[in-house]
């Protein structure tokens, strides 16, 4: 009673429909192939990830310098307090 009436789906054929082809294909032309670059992209892409891994080794150990120095200054300073 609640079930909604859903509309009969209508079969496709089965046969499949082949275009006849009008007119002679056109030759192409050669292609370039963009492989030549291959290698220039993989090295640019080496040589970046190779520079942003520098960067980083270079900004985690000034941090952790910069943190040893406020240590050894802070304890230094509470030394010769006393």
């Amino acid at each position: 009673m609640f079930r909604p009436k859903l509309p009969n789906i209508p079969t496709l054929p089965t046969t499949p429909v082949v275009p006849q082809q009008t007119q002679a294909p056109m030759p192409t032309a050669p292609v370039r192939s963009l492989t030549p670059y291959a290698g220039a992209v993989a090295a640019v892409v080496v040589v970046g990830v190779v520079l942003t891994a520098l960067l980083a080794a270079v900004a985690v150990t000034a941090v952790s310098v910069a943190i040893a120095a406020v240590v050894l200054r802070s304890l230094l300073s509470s030394a010769s307090r006393r």
